[in-house]
């Protein structure tokens, strides 16, 4: 298994799920925000405040504080915050992209130099391990909705690049610029997706041992445990053995 994903799903199930629900909401909120004064307050004009409604719809956010995050872009009293990307490597030489936004770069970039040295890493410059990874946008649906091969079918028609689909879940891979065509021909044949977001992919792994997973695990929550930082992205790859007894 690779990747953050499932080791965030670990994190929460671990954590105080309230406290974990509205820290994540407070992100999305700020995404939500961000993206509606930076462009257009109407999702339909703006594909990035669509994304993140979707994003925030896929996470049950209520309404209302959908709604809010929107109108305080629009209000005039919002925060400005800059969108910064960190790098870094993590224990066993792990590739790690932080991607935050904030309000005050010295603050942040402090604070994610000392979660990555405090889990044996080291920042680097930004590109450092950018080229490990390829940008791209994904459309998770859960496995229920269709069979993988009518899901590879729609995916292929609606133009996106890869499919991958087991037990739980279907996962579209596009290229990032074909997102906002891709999600919305795949919502017309399946209905809304479980999440709609551009991500890091890894093109390259990098294995590690049970006491780097572990390690890398208390790192990712370090950093996602900052206020300012929105996603962690990383390329660690652990057996299934491993990945039973993290989750114990």
């Amino acid at each position: 298994m690779a990747g953050h994903s499932q080791f965030k799903n670990i994190m929460f199930r671990k954590g105080k799920q309230d406290k974990v629900r509205s820290k994540l909401f407070a992100k999305l909120g700020r995404e939500i925000t961000t993206a509606a004064k930076m462009g257009s307050p109407d999702p339909d004009m703006n594909p990035r405040l669509r994304l993140a409604i979707q994003a925030a719809r896929a996470e049950n956010m209520p309404r209302d504080n959908i709604d809010r995050a929107v109108k305080k872009a629009t209000g005039g009293d919002a925060e400005n915050y800059d969108e910064v990307r960190y790098e870094g490597y993590g224990p066993g030489g792990v590739a790690v992209i932080v991607e935050a936004l904030t309000d005050n770069r010295n603050r942040t970039g402090g604070a994610i130099r000392a979660a990555f040295a405090k889990h044996g890493g080291n920042m680097g410059s930004t590109g450092s391990v950018a080229h490990m990874f390829a940008r791209v946008g994904e459309v998770v649906y859960p496995a229920s909705v269709a069979s993988p091969d009518a899901v590879l079918e729609a995916g292929i028609e609606a133009g996106a690049e890869d499919v991958v689909s087991d037990e739980n879940i279907h996962t579209v891979l596009c290229k990032f610029e074909d997102l906002g065509t891709v999600g919305p021909a795949l919502e017309k044949t399946f209905g809304e997706a479980q999440s709609t977001r551009g991500i890091w992919k890894p093109s390259l792994m990098t294995p590690v041992n049970e006491d780097h997973a572990a390690t890398m695990l208390k790192l990712i929550a370090a950093l996602d445990d900052d206020d300012d930082v929105q996603n962690v992205y990383s390329n660690f790859e652990v057996s299934d053995e491993v990945m039973k007894r993290l989750t114990l």
